[in-house]
Formats: structure tokens, C-alpha cells, sequence
């Protein structure tokens, strides 16, 4: 795997590279443009970028009529303010008219890190989800983040895309075609299927490395689109492997576990789904490493937790 970038940094490399290829592209920030990195859009396209203040539900109203308005808007904040105090303007002005919007949530889950519990989106994926007309992408690495915007821009109804300011490294290679609602066999394996989604990729890709020391073959899926979720993917590996295990840095409920079951309930329930991440609780403060550690998603501790469910 390569150098590690954060997911946040690519996003704002590629708004920018969209923005000098659509005039249509506008850019709506919540006075976080430095952290969000939408600064690059700015510095580029001053007139086409607005700053909208701590005034986030008024940044999704305004996304609202500029969409409406025949404009392609890119909302911009952390995603915990961007699912939680905009999600009515989302719910009722975006998703509701189907308009064209993207809510790029930035620094996204534990590993927003330091900032603790309130800073820390452990339930955006499951608010955003269960909107009808919206798309959910949670990218694995810079290279997918990238496609993932000019995807973005090219879906016909809203967008949330989930960012991280976490280094990963790219999983995948230069040639890498990302799909929305196509998930990706990183790894194959017939001894348990590891579903993952965003920063957890990486994490459990080197889960699946230490497992196949103990003799056991662990298939690794990058769930990048949580929505609309790639179930022929999900059936194929619960007929093939007996165990599925799902690994997200965000509650197991609601989120790519709760995806996965909702899927797997309706086929008939086929393998035994271990949920990995977030045990329903509220985050706290602490560097990212040590809150990976604390809530089992680091490789080794993936790995121990898959073998566990093997034996049991």
C-alpha cells in the first residue's frame, strides 16, 4: 500500500480540478474551509464560493435554491453539524424535491479524535441513509475520494460523501474504476468475508494479512457506497464464506452492519453477521489511534475478534 493521505485533503484537490471544468459548481462552507479544504475551491473560484458563517442549516437552504436555480452546490462542515443540524433543510429542501446537492461531511468518526464526543459523526451514515433519494459514499483512499466527487457530480439526486482527516493509505491502484453501488473484492478468501467502508479498509486488509498467518482466508470487500448497497455482492459472499463480518468506524447501528443485516433478512438470514465498530455509545476525547484501539478496529484487534467467531 501507498503513503498515507487523508481522505479530506483529496476532496479538496478534486472540487477544485471539477470546479475548473463545470461553471455550474458552486462551493458552500461553514466557516471551516481551512479544515474542510474547500480553501482551494476558493482561492480558485472566489466568486463562485460562500462562507456562510456558523449557519449551517442556512448553507442547506441555500444549497436548496441554488440547486434549484440550475447551480451544481457542494455543501461544506464537519459531518457531525452537517447530518445533525442541517438534516431537517436535507430532509425536507433536498432530498424531498430530489434536488442535486452534495453534503461533503468532513472529519468524519472516531477519528475526528481530540475534539471528543461532540465533534465525533458515530450515527451520520445512518441519518443519511435512511433518506429516500439520497446516495451514501464513504471512500477508502484518496484515489476512490477522487473519483467519488466527479461521481458525485454526475448522480442525479443528493449526495452525502463522507471525508476523513485520518491518513489511509490508497488500496487501490491507478487503474481502479469506482462505481456508485458497486462494492470491490480487495482480497479473496472462503473462510469469512470482511465488509468494510472508508478508513476501515485498510484496517482490514491488514486484519486479513495477520489472519492468513493462522491459516485462515479472510476475503476483504471495500463497501463504498452504503447506499444503494451492493447486495448481489452481500448474497455471494454469505453463500460462499460461513462467516461475515462488518467493520466500520461508526455505530454498528444503523450503519454498514445494520446495511448488511437489513440485506440478509431478506434472503433469509443465510451466515452468522458479526458488526464490528461503535458499540452504541457516544465518542470521547483521545488521539485516533488510541480510540481505534479503545473500540477494537485496528488490524491485530480485528483479526483477534474474526478468530474469535470462528472458534465460538
Amino acid at each position: 500500500m501507498s503513503p498515507n493521505f487523508e481522505t479530506r485533503m483529496i476532496y479538496g484537490e478534486a472540487l477544485a480540478e471539477l470546479g475548473a471544468q463545470r461553471p455550474e459548481v458552486v462551493v458552500l462552507d461553514a466557516d471551516l474551509y481551512g479544515s474542510t479544504r474547500t480553501v482551494l475551491f476558493r482561492d480558485a473560484f472566489p466568486e463562485r464560493f460562500f462562507d456562510m458563517g456558523i449557519s449551517e442549516a442556512d448553507m442547506a437552504s441555500t444549497a436548496a435554491g441554488l440547486a434549484g436555480g440550475g447551480m451544481l452546490p457542494f455543501i461544506n462542515t464537519f459531518a457531525i453539524f452537517a447530518t445533525s443540524i442541517c438534516y431537517l433543510p436535507i430532509r425536507t429542501q433536498v432530498c424531498y424535491p430530489n434536488l442535486k446537492v452534495i453534503i461533503a461531511g468532513s472529519s468524519a468518526g472516531l477519528t475526528q479524535g481530540p475534539d471528543g464526543a461532540s465533534h465525533q459523526s458515530l450515527e451520520d451514515i445512518a441519518l443519511m441513509r435512511i433518506l429516500p433519494n439520497m446516495t451514501v459514499i464513504v471512500p477508502a483512499d484518496g484515489v476512490e475520494t477522487r473519483q467519488a466527487v466527479f461521481a458525485a457530480a454526475e448522480c442525479p439526486g443528493p449526495v452525502y460523501l463522507r471525508l476523513g482527516r485520518y491518513p489511509v493509505p490508497d488500496v487501490h491502484g491507478p487503474d481502479y474504476q469506482f462505481q456508485i453501488g458497486k462494492a470491490v473484492t480487495l482480497r479473496e478468501g472462503c473462510d469469512v468475508t470482511l465488509f468494510a467502508t472508508g478508513h476501515m479498509v485498510s484496517k482490514a486488509l491488514e486484519a486479513a494479512g495477520l489472519l492468513a498467518q493462522a491459516g485462515i482466508q479472510a476475503r476483504v470487500i471495500n463497501v463504498s457506497t452504503i447506499k444503494p448497497l451492493d447486495e448481489a455482492a452481500v448474497v455471494q459472499a454469505a453463500r460462499q464464506t460461513p462467516l461475515l463480518v462488518s467493520v466500520e468506524e461508526h455505530s454498528i447501528i444503523g450503519g454498514l452492519g445494520s446495511a448488511l443485516a437489513e440485506c440478509l433478512a431478506d434472503q433469509g438470514g443465510l451466515p452468522r453477521l458479526l458488526r464490528l465498530g461503535v458499540r452504541d455509545q457516544f465518542g470521547e476525547s483521545a488521539v485516533a489511534e488510541e480510540l481505534l484501539v479503545r473500540h477494537r478496529l485496528t488490524g491485530p484487534l480485528i483479526a483477534e475478534d474474526v478468530r474469535a467467531a470462528l472458534i465460538g
